[in-house]
């Protein structure tokens, strides 16, 4: 890294009250991608075992819980701590409209109950081409089915909440129980918002768009044209935004302005951006290396180490708890012997609540 560039990185650690070498707070939003129409998980891993593949069943799959799909013993976690990752995001993949709940956990743990931070934080939803291509043969073969899926849950879903609340407690007026309901009652509430898969800017602005005619709360999951509508994005800064997977090649068409330079022109125009793996796209622990791409194609460097450690925290609504150095917060810290955005940079120890759980 240039001298500059090192000079800033440092003034801007101070700032923010990270101390140099205790440098990167790793947290990535991560996939369970059963059901997932963009990678296929590792045979035995827990990404493979989350739904049996059973969720592209249905364009609507929103019951789903992602803490019954991990496996704490898989090794993905080891190489996740090991690189200083100590917090992910995951839930289910993005064939279906409606994909499920996401949950926050700690990249170390035997047991998921034991490894929660907010068990839950958002509900999936896609748009494009994944859940257009799943569905295509069944029920959903257009960018205007998708939306008006989703648009009839939450109305759905709307006025099942309503009757609930019409009853005030009298099972005799309540109406049935519906699961699917009952799980879209928490974005509706703004207990959670909606967790928008999109690439495509008109993806994007369609996300924005129903996220407001049902007065939800939305982050915005990948991004990838985020760039070309920057200054619209721009209007919409109260959106948390999640750029990536980006080390990766354009493997569909809507993929094709993939670029390193997205997240930071996001961010200088000021959005809220966070950098993500997709993991296993990426593999988690390659996070730091995907904030340094992001540095080399022009992202401010304190900008990028924001965008993998408190705006992913602030992100998944677990600021509280992670993603800065403050007093009150898990201690969960890494330490390497130099900037973590170089390839050469080693991770020489990492903490998660206080304890040591790789060193070297």
């Amino acid at each position: 890294m240039k001298d500059a560039r090192a000079g800033k990185w440092l003034e801007g650690l101070k700032k923010y009250r990270l101390a140099a070498l205790a440098a990167l707070l790793g947290i990535v939003l991560m996939l369970l991608p059963g059901g997932n129409a963009e990678a296929e998980p590792a045979a035995g891993s827990p990404d493979a075992e989350a739904f049996d593949r059973g969720a592209v069943q249905e364009e609507m799959e929103n019951i789903l819980r992602a803490i019954d799909g991990v496996n704490p013993m898989d090794e993905s976690f080891v190489y996740a701590r090991s690189a200083g990752i100590t917090c992910v995001c995951t839930g289910p993949g993005s064939a279906n409209v409606l994909g499920g709940t996401f949950t926050a956990i700690k990249t170390v743990g035997e047991r998921v109950d034991n490894m929660i931070v907010k068990e839950a934080v958002a509900m999936k939803c896609a748009f494009g081409e994944n859940p257009k291509r799943c569905y295509k043969d069944k029920c959903d073969s257009t960018r205007m089915s998708t939306a008006a899926f989703l648009r009839g849950a939450l109305a759905s879903a709307r006025d099942y909440g309503a009757r609930k609340a019409a009853a005030n407690g009298d099972v005799t007026k309540m109406p049935a129980y519906n699961q699917k309901l009952e799980a879209l009652l928490p974005v509706l509430d703004h207990t959670i918002p909606l967790k928008a898969h999109a690439h495509q800017a008109n993806d994007i602005f369609t996300a924005i768009r129903i996220a407001k005619e049902f007065d939800v709360g939305l982050t915005l999951e990948h991004v990838t044209e985020g760039h070309l509508i920057v200054d619209e994005l721009a209007k919409e800064s109260n959106i948390p935004m999640a750029v990536g997977p980006s080390l990766t090649f354009a493997s569909k068409f809507e993929l094709q302005n993939k670029s390193w330079e997205t997240p930071g022109v996001l961010a200088k125009a000021g959005c809220h951006v966070s950098i993500i793996t997709d993991n296993s796209v990426i593999p988690q622990q390659y996070l730091p290396l995907c904030a340094g791409m992001a540095v080399k194609a022009g992202m401010d460097p304190f900008a990028a180490l924001q965008a993998i450690t408190i705006n992913p925290a602030k992100h998944i609504g677990i600021a509280d708890r992670v993603g800065s150095i403050e007093v009150g917060k898990d201690a969960d810290l890494v330490l390497t012997d130099g900037c973590p955005f170089e390839v050469m940079t080693n991770v020489k120890a990492v903490l998660i609540n206080g304890a040591v759980v790789s060193q070297k």
